[in-house]
């Protein structure tokens, strides 16, 4: 099968192309920048994209089986410590998603033999924020920042379907992986002896292992059935305070100094928000449709990720 991936170099995108090529898919990787090949299987093909025509690879999808669009500019930006959210950054975000979705569109259209599926990427951001109530997929969206971005963002591939292309979307939680996001962030305290909660503590943290990401989106590309909204988030969800005490076990560090949500908001001002606050995303619709966890608990997540160092 021809898989095509946009966004296909980032944390996600990588993953997913190695564990299809492994498969002895074809597996193609839209991107700006052909040299940012590292730590892609050497099967995979890189087709260079402009991320907002069909300039060079629309006929790609034409007899392809999936296209996963995971296509936008980076929510936090690159590297260490997070992008500020000024006017001119939310602008790039949003209309990276939405010149990214209508590409993959236009693509769909032109194709004589439409792909099988598209997987859309989103957010849990998609419901704002909340405080224990669980939040499956029939939520209502929120109304801050990130909530409109994933509204947007979903919306603008919606038109595959009146072209009998099946669509799932994947509302995906904190990604945990050692290859880079959050988890590095988050684990950089405690192994300074200085970790511990962010701000209260209380707010819900829906996260993800960097496996089940990738087997979640092969499982939903795979299920001729799966369509609509998927929370892409672990079943046992854990609060930040939770998450600091797990974090502290398995790198046998204190986890008792908390980090005073003041000083995030100082530095990182709206952007504080993916920190700061949260929801209780579960995955009603993945688990229903029979997707089986490989981490559904945080605990033996963060000891594969940061015991092991895979």
């Amino acid at each position: 099968m021809r898989v095509i991936i946009t966004g296909g170099t980032g944390l996600i995108g990588r993953e997913l192309a190695n564990s299809l090529a492994h498969d002895h898919h074809e597996v193609i990787v839209l991107t700006r920048n052909t040299n940012k090949s590292s730590g892609l299987d050497g099967s995979v093909k890189l087709v260079k994209w402009d991320g907002r025509t069909v300039q060079g690879w629309g006929e790609l999808a034409n007899g392809a089986g999936a296209i996963v669009n995971l296509a936008g500019e980076s929510i936090a930006g690159e590297g260490f410590p997070p992008s500020r959210w000024t006017k001119e950054r939310k602008k790039r975000i949003v209309e990276s998603r939405i010149n990214a979705g209508k590409a993959v569109v236009e693509a769909i259209t032109a194709a004589a033999q439409k792909p099988d599926v598209l997987i859309q990427a989103s957010a849990v951001g998609y419901y704002g924020t909340h405080g224990d109530e669980p939040i499956t997929e029939e939520h209502a969206p929120g109304s801050d920042f990130l909530a409109h971005t994933c509204v947007q963002w979903e919306a603008v591939t919606e038109p595959v379907e009146k072209l009998g292309v099946r669509r799932a979307i994947i509302r995906t939680g904190i990604l945990l992986t050692n290859k880079g996001g959050v988890l590095p962030q988050l684990s950089l305290p405690f192994k300074l002896f200085a970790g511990g909660p962010i701000g209260s503590g209380k707010q819900q943290m829906p996260w993800i292992h960097i496996d089940d990401e990738v087997g979640a989106i092969r499982f939903l590309i795979d299920t001729p059935s799966a369509k609509g909204a998927y929370n892409l988030s672990a079943p046992h969800v854990v609060n930040n305070a939770a998450l600091a005490k797990i974090l502290g076990r398995v790198l046998k560090r204190p986890s008792f100094v908390p980090a005073p949500a003041f000083a995030f908001k100082l530095a990182f001002g709206e952007l504080s928000i993916l920190l700061l606050e949260g929801q209780r995303a579960i995955p009603k619709r993945l688990e229903e449709a029979g997707y089986a966890f490989k981490f559904p608990e945080p605990e033996p997540a963060l000891k594969d990720l940061l015991d092991n160092n895979k």
